[in-house]
């Protein structure tokens, strides 16, 4: 695979951005142009990068056809989250309100919050969506135990001192 550079420059900024390339698959792609140009053949390219004929010729052709901008990484943005900013905000609101009397709760947990989600916003999401909204707005599964509302700090002071030598 004989390949002429498109721009006299080329092959240095491909070398330099191939050095810089955190990407493994990004990396290889970088690689194979940088290869095909310094006229190495297909099957030796795709010998050294462990790839298929097919991916070495397809970014090498992108390369041939369109320049630098063929080969660079484009975005893939991902489907857009069901719950929007403001959306999030009221939950973030209801949830450092912490538990209702309706919610028949001590402590709100996962299914919790995807049931509040549902009823209260009207959108359905999976649980693990559920915890994945709650960690990139900064929550944590972890909560100290709640405390039994009949408690006396007092009464176990007092266990502590008069019975526990005695255990």
């Amino acid at each position: 695979m004989h390949l002429i550079e498109r721009d006299a420059g080329d092959l240095d900024t491909l070398k330099r951005r191939t050095r810089a390339e955190r990407d493994a698959e990004q990396r290889d792609r970088l690689r194979a142009v940088v290869l095909a140009i310094e006229g190495l053949e297909t099957a030796d390219i795709q010998q050294m990068l462990g790839r298929s004929r097919g991916f070495v010729q397809r970014w090498v052709y992108a390369y041939r056809d369109h320049g630098l901008d063929a080969v660079a990484r484009t975005p893939h943005p991902g489907r857009p989250p069901r719950l929007r900013a403001a959306r999030l905000d009221e939950l973030r609101a209801r949830l450092d309100a912490g538990p209702t009397p309706a919610d028949g709760v001590c402590t709100l947990r996962g299914k919790d919050v995807q049931r509040i989600i549902r009823d209260e916003m009207g959108v359905e999401i999976s649980l693990q969506s559920v915890y994945n909204t709650l960690h990139r707005m900064g929550y944590s599964c972890l909560a100290p135990r709640p405390r039994h509302e009949k408690q006396d700090p007092a009464a176990q002071k007092k266990f502590k001192e008069e019975s526990a030598p005695l255990l």
